[in-house]
């Protein structure tokens, strides 16, 4: 999201594989040792102790020594990590967002049971199973706790709805929601489409072959593929996304581990987008899984990558169960791009330096701001496949063309408004006193897109919204920031109306570089020249 361009990353990075072999695990010496320790430690420390804490404890500084991305995971948490890659939670389905300590239903998700039910966008939650949840700081894990459950379950609601004068009560029954990796779909002009992806995930490849029949029917010619953002997921996705581009077999990938040999993912040979042109839009949080795809399309001068160097994660993890329902995420094998290019960051100084290694990006000269200037040894230069373009390993995927990180709409007034929340908090009210005026007067969202202004007195209502929360209006700094804070305002209301689909048709209006991936993709003499192809 353009309104996230102010936040750095946290974010977890990962490439599921599907391995799961244990055997010829050895309980040696020293693992007798570590159990040893803590049945010891239990048995006669002078102190009572916490032994699980203690093992816990142990594991993740173990792990921490090892490499950035093996990770623990505790029994709690396990099931709420693994629910966005497998695609689905079990639950009411809604989306939803907490105003003055009230539980407001922005969304039901399409098809699911409250839809069924007949909850609707604005409708308030105020009764869940007979307690009451307005005014009692109700938090979003405890909107989940008390919403999410297994598939089949009863939830029971009362609602207050605009314009009843009793509250409406509604018996829910829970099912598998679906979680969706793709974050918009449509057509940028009459031959280029453009998909976001906010992971890779179980149902990507499906919500791609979906978005794909979408765009052909609109006249889909050539497609920019927006990974900024996107952390990760699980490889397979990212390679059968990258099938589509590819007319013949040609390898995507491959990994190599002390305990996997080397194990090669190639393309089917049956791309149905093996003429389109292609753009891949990244960032510096566009890691492992998307690093994959990205390398893919580079590698072969098949698609050329725009934006800024990526994260730089190449590592690769499987997930292996503990006794108590807990995981260990361990580091199993390292992949590779198609020319043998590893672009992980480096990590031999530790994990503390290598998080301060990529803070370090957002220095002025880190890469985010200004050109991409890295003076790159000759040791990790490399050749594309077919045209013999250069390219690097080490620190994450250069694009073929660099775009600094717009900061030109900034100032310290859209910060501090951003910082207090006050773009959330003003267009969810003014969506939910609005919502049917707007559907009435515009209709469709095309309608709204093309005329919707916020009218002087709704912008003093912001900047007094603002003030309320303590951010002191500055006049020229507005003034400076004004295009920026109605597009992303205008943009929050669409989605709060329609879906977040239309956030990104409006948001992205003003992205520079999605305009300037639009103008290299429908100039072929361009296009051509920066993959190294001869010009006729």
């Amino acid at each position: 999201m353009k309104i996230n361009r102010l936040l750095t990353a946290g974010i977890l990075l990962f490439a599921w594989m599907p391995f799961n072999n244990t055997s010829g695990q050895v309980l040696n010496e020293e693992t007798f040792k570590v159990g040893r320790t803590l049945s010891l430690i239990d048995a006669f420390y002078v102190d009572s102790t916490d032994i699980g804490k203690l093992a816990e404890e142990m594991i993740v500084s173990t792990l921490k020594k090892l490499d950035p991305h093996s990770t623990y995971i505790s029994a709690k948490d396990v099931k709420e990590m693994n629910e966005p890659l497998q695609g689905n939670f079990e639950g009411i389905g809604i989306q939803f967002n907490m105003l003055h300590d009230t539980l407001i239903v922005v969304e039901p998700i399409s098809g699911g049971p409250s839809e069924k039910v007949g909850l609707r966008a604005g409708d308030r939650i105020v009764i869940i199973d007979g307690e009451k949840v307005t005014n009692i700081g109700l938090s979003t894990s405890g909107v989940y706790s008390r919403l999410r459950g297994p598939k089949g379950t009863i939830v029971n609601l009362s609602v207050w709805r605009k314009g009843e004068k009793e509250l409406l009560d509604f018996t829910i029954t829970r099912d598998r929601i679906p979680i969706f990796s793709l974050d918009a779909v449509y057509m940028l002009d009459t031959r280029t489409g453009y998909m976001k992806f906010n992971k890779f995930a179980v149902t990507t490849e499906k919500e791609f072959t979906d978005g794909l029949e979408k765009l052909k029917k609109s006249g889909l010619k050539n497609i920019i593929i927006d990974l900024r953002g996107n952390g990760g997921g699980y490889m397979i996705a990212a390679t059968d996304m990258a099938n589509h581009f590819f007319a013949d077999r040609r390898l995507l990938v491959y990994l190599i581990g002390r305990k996997i040999p080397r194990q090669d993912y190639k393309s089917t040979g049956l791309g149905d987008l093996s003429d389109a042109r292609v753009v891949v839009l990244t960032d510096e949080n566009s890691a492992s899984a998307s690093e994959i795809f990205a390398g893919a399309m580079q590698d072969w001068d098949r698609g050329i990558v725009i934006g800024r160097r990526t994260f730089g994660k190449a590592l690769v993890q499987q997930g292996y169960s503990l006794t108590d329902g807990s995981m260990i995420r361990l580091t199993v094998a390292r992949y590779y791009t198609p020319t043998g290019r590893s672009i992980q960051s480096s990590y031999k100084d530790g994990y503390d330096r290598y998080l301060m290694n990529f803070m370090n990006r957002y220095s002025r000269n880190g890469g985010v701001y200004d050109a991409d200037s890295l003076n790159m040894p000759d040791s990790l230069k490399y050749k594309t496949l077919l045209n013999r373009r250069t390219v690097y390993g080490g620190g994450g995927i250069i694009p073929d063309v660099f775009i600094a990180q717009d900061t030109s709409y900034l100032s310290d007034y859209y910060k501090a408004v951003f910082r207090k929340d006050i773009f959330r908090t003003f267009t969810l009210e003014y969506s939910d006193l609005n919502r049917e005026r707007i559907k009435r007067d515009y209709g469709d969202f095309e309608n709204f897109r093309e005329r919707f202004r916020f009218t002087n007195d709704e912008i003093r209502t912001f900047i007094k919204k603002g003030e309320d929360a303590g951010v002191k209006f500055d006049e020229s700094q507005y003034r400076h920031s004004e295009e920026e804070i109605l597009m992303v305002l205008k943009a929050l209301v669409a989605s709060n109306i329609w879906q977040t689909n239309e956030y990104f048709r409006i948001i992205n209006e003003n992205d520079v570089v999605i305009n300037k991936a639009l103008q290299i993709i429908n100039d072929g003499s361009t296009y051509n020249r920066i993959l190294g192809y001869r010009q006729n």
